[in-house]
């Protein structure tokens, strides 16, 4: 295919600034994404065993909401019943809400003992995956704008732009795409073969990026275009399910059972599993239950489920995100659940996860491989001395990249041992966060990338292997009160720490050549230091 020479260079240099000035904040949200698709199994691990309470038997559910609904007041205002068999069978809020990240929220925990009365236990939420998610939608910027925080928005531009750069990237590859894509020319020096490797990865998940960046932009601006649609739409609501009903303040007597509320989920959308109900707002004037429920075969609006809306007394569905045998969903409520699906990679079971957490891993890897190609053009440009500019943006991806790496893995690693003083453990978790991620930061501009990325490598790779190794202890010295994993999605955590500690020592191995017999122009380029030397260095 022949491009003229002038539209190509105009095109690149769209894909190197784009890319450039997104690609660090994109690497958190990539980085952090690829593990929120394994959020429920990162909660299970980092929870103690004896957190959740036992569940009950299927005929109990009825038993213990009732006693719950009549001993404590509160759990009138929402109330969970879960269905699943490493969740407790039922939950309130004692402080805080589900909505949002908190690092306060308290929860009641109930159950039925062997006599069949009711115990219940307020506890601590673990938000570890709350935070993973944080870093993921707002790439750990600090601040709130309204009621979200202030990194999303600021990661929806970021968004734009790599949509922008994903195209002007693709216009400029297609004349030596076919000859150039399965290539990684090793021998013609580490710079050919990062590029090889970028574009490879950028190419073969294009589709992915694609739908990645259209959906962070429409989620980072949905209230602006819910506000723009709402000039359109006027009173009528755009998702449907908008009548006008009677308040009516109902006899918690006439509360549907259980079954009556799964039988009704069952008929209107059949196919799906219900996980969970949550009942609220019971003595209020607008009663509601929230129905999870989960189908490996279909897009789902969350990570993990789909919901349906309807009145728990009355059985009226009032509004879901699925669409039942009767097509009962309206346009947009059917767009909004395909973002959603598409973006979370809710329709395809273990395998789109696993797929998904591979290709969140290759975008973070096209990010940080894309600064690294910036830096070696501009070396070769700079045939002596190399720029401020580019010792900046060296020292600043490498402590952005391996800051935002190493301070999650802290939090792993410390996660066990946490949870054996008072403290809140989730602020634990951002003092980790932050403190390591700041730490690694001003050491990548106090040392230099090329002599600081070897250590924070090595950082990296011990944190990352004191996660199995907490549980070593815990089977070695179980008196201690740390646990080891008892299911295996706990062992895949384990075995998937061990796999990022391989992977740095690995990066490690080539980083070292690189910075002691690389160029000596560049600036990955360092002499070794003797023994009086790195002491007086950190003296």
């Amino acid at each position: 295919m022949k491009i003229r020479s002038d539209i190509l260079r105009t095109y690149q240099s769209l894909h190197t600034w784009t890319g450039i000035t997104a690609g660090l904040l994109l690497f958190i949200g990539f980085l952090a994404g690829s593990l929120t698709m394994f959020s429920d199994i990162i909660n299970d691990w980092a929870t103690p065993p004896g957190y959740q309470l036992g569940q009950v038997q299927s005929d109990q559910y009825e038993l213990l909401l009732e006693q719950v609904l009549a001993q404590n007041p509160d759990s009138l205002k929402a109330v969970t019943v879960s269905f699943d068999e490493n969740s407790s069978p039922i939950h309130w809020y004692g402080q805080g809400s589900a909505r949002g990240f908190s690092m306060d929220d308290q929860v009641w925990h109930a159950t039925l003992n062997e006599q069949g009365n009711l115990v219940t236990e307020l506890r601590h939420v673990n938000e570890l995956s709350m935070l993973i998610d944080y870093l993921h939608r707002s790439a750990g910027i600090i601040g709130e704008v309204g009621h979200d925080q202030a990194g999303v928005y600021v990661l929806g531009i970021a968004a734009f732009l790599y949509f922008l750069a994903l195209v002007s990237g693709v216009i400029f590859l297609l004349p030596s795409l076919v000859k150039s894509f399965f290539a990684l020319r090793k021998e013609k020096g580490p710079n050919r073969f990062w590029l090889d490797s970028h574009n490879l990865v950028g190419i073969a998940s294009l589709p992915f990026h694609i739908i990645i960046a259209i959906t962070v932009v429409v989620f980072s601006f949905h209230d602006l275009f819910y506000g723009g649609l709402s000039q359109v739409y006027g009173d009528n609501p755009m998702f449907g399910g908008g009548e006008k009903h009677e308040e009516v303040r109902y006899d918690i007597r006439e509360l549907a059972t259980l079954n009556e509320i799964k039988q009704t989920i069952h008929y209107y959308a059949p196919g799906y599993e219900v996980n969970s109900i949550r009942l609220s707002g019971l003595s209020s004037a607008h009663p509601s239950a929230s129905i999870s429920i989960i189908s490996d075969r279909t897009l789902m609006r969350g990570p993990h489920n789909d919901y349906v809306f309807l009145n728990p007394f009355t059985l009226e569905i009032d509004s879901s995100t699925v669409r039942n045998e009767s097509g009962e969903q309206s346009i947009w409520a059917a767009v909004v659940t395909s973002f959603f699906g598409l973006h979370f990679g809710s329709y395809g079971g273990e395998l789109g996860r696993w797929l998904y957490f591979v290709m969140g891993l290759g975008g973070a890897f096209l990010f940080y491989s894309g600064n690294l190609i910036w830096l070696e053009k501009r070396r070769k440009k700079q045939s002596l001395n190399q720029s401020r500019s580019s010792h900046f943006m060296a020292n600043l991806t490498i402590g952005v990249s391996l800051g935002c790496a190493i301070g999650m893995a802290g939090a792993f690693a410390a996660n066990k041992w946490l949870a054996l003083v008072s403290w809140n453990i989730n602020i634990a978790y951002m003092w980790i966060y932050y403190l390591l991620f700041f730490v690694t930061l001003a050491g990548a501009f106090v040392y230099g990338a090329a002599r600081f990325s070897i250590l924070s490598l090595k950082i990296l790779a011990v944190l990352c292997l004191l996660i199995p190794t907490n549980s070593l202890i815990a089977f070695m010295l179980p008196e201690i009160g740390i646990w080891a994993p008892d299911s295996l999605g706990d062992l895949g955590i384990e075995l998937g720490a061990v796999g990022f500690a391989l992977a740095s020592l690995y990066a490690l191995k080539h980083v070292k050549r690189r910075v002691y017999h690389g160029e000596k122009n560049s600036i990955w380029y360092c002499s070794k230091l003797s023994k009086k030397e790195v002491v007086e260095s950190f003296s």
